[in-house]
């Protein structure tokens, strides 16, 4: 065995061994212009994560609050490292989301101060935890 390679099932001697929650309900990621106001809707939640950039305003939130006029192609199950982590630790994330990476689980990830969250798309939601689980991370309750 090479010395980057693991056998599936078993942590990878390098990763970090994370614990993470299932934020509850499902999740919409949406993009609109750049030079839109932050609406009501995107302001509310146990969760939600606005992102302005010079191209676009990116809004996470649940799905329930989006307006019928608002389409997300996708809905996503939210999942949150626990957290906080040092600025100085370096791979947190990394060892996180390399296994999903490795078994084509798409994913969209989002920073915070103190922590990171995952979002993984509803149809693969069930792929994700048993990768995670498999990689050594803990779905804590």
């Amino acid at each position: 065995m090479s010395p980057t390679a693991y056998e599936p099932g078993h942590p990878h001697p390098k990763r970090r061994q994370l614990k993470f929650r299932w934020l509850p309900g499902p999740y919409a990621i949406v993009r609109l212009a750049s030079d839109s106001p932050v609406p009501a809707w995107a302001t509310t939640g146990d969760f939600t994560s606005i992102t302005r950039t010079s191209d676009e305003l990116s809004i996470v939130c649940p799905a329930d609050n989006l307006p019928p006029d608002v389409h997300s192609s996708h809905h996503w199950i939210c999942l949150k490292l626990e957290g906080p982590s040092p600025f100085s630790q370096t791979g947190v994330l990394l060892s996180f989301i390399q296994p999903l990476s490795d078994n084509s689980v798409p994913i969209f990830a989002i920073a915070t101060y103190d922590t990171d969250y995952v979002l993984v798309q509803e149809e693969f939601a069930g792929a994700a935890l048993d990768t995670l689980r498999n990689a050594g991370h803990e779905l804590v309750s």
